[in-house]
């Protein structure tokens, strides 16, 4: 960017666009490419301006409405207007001092009157008016604006740790909440599990019950058949002794106690048996009104 001027030659870089003057006038502007003056007229190259897009970052404080004091970083990224880079060169000594002030004067008259949350959701709408302020004043002096970015907002460092204090309060309840949710959920399947296993439990005592019932029933016809003048009661007491003495022999296998106290004479046999068939026809008869 810039000329090189030999006696009456001068060559314009790409991307820029040259200011020539007459006898200290403005005369025309100079496009990229070779060029021939006249220093004899009075013509000279006054200065070069680049036409690329510059990029200029300002850092504005200001207060919230809710009265917090928050740093906003702004990116401005402005060019030279080509046709009216004469503007450019005569009008502004220093454009970016001037856009710096706009750019404080707009942020600085919109932010106090938005909350901090507010802004940080309508940081975009900031920028926007940013733009569209900047864009009408500057219009006037030969710069486009191309793009505003709100790069960055800066609460105070307190007013940072308490967002922060806020935030993970909120999600520590999220997660009890969250938490309860899911014991709530478990007990719920515990108790339905021990309900079916229940369920269950009861159904294979129902057929254990059927099959020990069904298994007596098949000895006393096997037993009447093959031995003559044996009624059923008898067989079913033989049976029910003949339980009676394994159910003491297990016991007395199983058990850690080694001595068992049962009553004993001439008919307390008869009475074992007695014993044993009520109590099964009641559990039998049990058995059927449940179901």
């Amino acid at each position: 960017m810039g000329n090189s001027c030999f006696g009456l030659f001068t060559c314009i870089d790409q991307a820029s666009v040259g200011v020539l003057e007459r006898w200290g006038r403005f005369e025309k502007l100079a496009e990229p490419g070779f060029h021939l003056l006249n220093p004899c007229a009075g013509q000279w190259v006054a200065g070069v301006l680049s036409t690329r897009i510059s990029s200029l970052d300002v850092r504005i404080e200001t207060k919230t409405k809710d009265n917090v004091f928050v740093q906003l970083v702004c990116s401005i990224q402005y060019r030279v207007v080509r046709q009216n880079a004469d503007d450019a060169f005569y009008e502004l000594q220093n454009p970016k001092e001037q856009i710096q002030a706009y750019v404080f004067d707009v942020v600085r008259a919109l932010v106090p009157r938005m909350t901090l949350d507010d802004l940080f959701e309508q940081k975009g709408e900031v920028a926007k008016a940013v733009l569209e302020e900047l864009e009408k004043v500057m219009r006037e002096y030969g710069y486009s604006i191309e793009h505003i970015l709100m790069v960055d907002i800066i609460p105070d460092a307190s007013v940072r740790k308490a967002m922060n204090e806020i935030n993970a309060a909120q999600r520590l309840q999220l997660a009890n909440v969250y938490k309860g949710e899911a014991e709530k959920v478990l007990q719920v399947k515990r108790a339905e599990a021990e309900a079916e296993a229940k369920y269950l439990g009861g159904v294979g005592v129902a057929r254990q019950r059927q099959a020990i019932t069904d298994g007596l029933r098949e000895n006393i016809l096997n037993f009447s058949g093959k031995v003559e003048g044996t009624s059923a009661k008898e067989v079913m007491d033989l049976i029910m002794i003949t339980q009676y003495f394994d159910t003491i022999k297990d016991l007395g296998n199983n058990s850690k106690n080694t001595t068992v106290f049962i009553p004993h004479g001439p008919g307390h046999v008869r009475d074992i048996g007695d014993q044993i068939r009520n109590g099964q026809l009641e559990a039998a008869s049990a058995q059927v009104n449940g179901e």
